[in-house]
């Protein structure tokens, strides 16, 4: 069984109020030829097709054509809404798309929907779990509402209350922040770390396919997987190697992950140096100038004009900033404002991620508000 793992299309962004759409269908094109390669046995969409609950015109044709093709080729395709997403508006003609094999979760109303593949050694349920909110199930969920806390507590009560059979070979498709992923500035945030779930919430699936956090990542275990975006969305992205995310069943407990790489239309670049420097032709010569850019000058003064004069050169600089003696004195006060205004345990919260590279857990919290208060008093 080999199906493609992707999520985060985000159709109809605009990063630095640039369109996506062109580089967006670009790259949904590249899938489809990706997927007539590799003869996929399904593929799977974990959330936020969309970049808005109530998409464009436009970006409802680029996904409706980008379905249509895979429908057209008769590979499944599996879908879940993310916290972008309208879960009821893409969800939106379900029962008659079920029948292309084009498969999307309901409004969670404390069911899963679950679809069998087989193969030579059996089944594989992919389960569509569509993105989560406490308050949705305790909703759902009316006699145990006590025990649904926070994010954490509210997955623990609804896989609880899923259908599987540990059997089978089972798949998760879910679109939630799980404990300990790394974050870009592309994702949206919670404060406090709230939306954190353990990764061991997913133990009795064979492989979980997570959307929502926008590098490609393993967190914990190669079992429990972020893809991705399919383009990058921020220049904190500008390393990152963009894929989709291939995965292999065999046999109950035999999965493999592979990569296969997804190469723009228009990549993001970050390029820092004098005006002079960057308007040196042989600066330029051998880059591709069409890619997004960030550009940082050097120069002391700034330099009138400055951004509608290199856009002579790099069409799509997306942003220009500044480092200098007049910015860095800027940041200095900036930074020492902003922790002034911070309480100690916001502070406290922030050292602790920083040295552990995750956020502190609820019960970490809890005892550190409690020292600290009595420290207080």
């Amino acid at each position: 069984m080999k199906l493609f793992h992707l999520s985060d299309l985000h159709i109809g962004k605009r990063v630095n109020e640039f369109s996506m759409i062109e580089d967006q269908k670009y790259i949904l094109k590249r899938i489809l030829d990706l997927a007539e390669e590799e003869k996929p046995d399904g593929i799977i969409l974990a959330g936020d097709i969309y970049d808005k609950q109530i998409p464009s015109a436009e970006a409802v044709q680029v996904f409706d054509e980008f379905i249509t093709r895979l429908a057209g080729r008769a590979i499944p395709v599996f879908i879940i809404s993310g916290n972008h997403d309208s879960a009821e508006r893409l969800a939106f003609g379900g029962r008659l798309l079920n029948s292309r094999g084009i498969y999307l979760s309901p409004v969670y109303d404390g069911s899963v929907t679950k679809i069998p593949l087989k193969d030579q050694y059996g089944t594989v349920w992919i389960h569509l779990l569509p993105f989560i909110r406490p308050s949705t199930v305790r909703h759902v969920f009316e006699n145990e509402a006590d025990l649904v806390t926070d994010v954490q507590t509210a997955a623990e009560t609804v896989i609880r209350h899923m259908e599987i059979d540990l059997k089978d070979r089972n798949i998760l498709v879910a679109h939630q922040f799980v404990t300990g992923a790394s974050r870009c500035e592309s994702e949206d945030v919670q404060v406090g770390g709230l939306d954190n779930i353990d990764a061991a919430v997913f133990t009795p699936f064979d492989y979980t396919a997570l959307g929502h956090i926008h590098s490609p990542q393993n967190v914990g275990t190669d079992r429990v997987r972020y893809c991705g975006t399919p383009l990058k969305y921020s220049f904190s992205e500008v390393d990152q190697e963009k894929s989709i995310t291939v995965v292999e069943l065999e046999k109950k407990g035999t999965v493999r992950t592979s990569l296969l790489p997804l190469k723009p239309l228009r990549d993001m670049r970050k390029l820092r140096g004098t005006y002079l420097e960057l308007t040196d032709r042989s600066f330029y010569r051998d880059m591709n100038r069409e890619d997004y850019i960030q550009v940082t000058l050097t120069d002391e003064d700034d330099v009138p004009d400055g951004l509608q004069k290199l856009r002579v050169i790099y069409p799509n600089i997306m942003q220009l900033l500044y480092d200098n003696q007049r910015t860095k004195t800027t940041q200095e006060v900036d930074a020492a404002q902003a922790v002034e205004k911070k309480t100690e345990i916001e502070l406290f919260y922030e050292f602790y991620e920083l040295q552990n590279n995750q956020p502190m857990t609820k019960q970490q919290k809890d005892f550190a508000e409690q020292l600290i208060r009595e420290i207080k008093e």
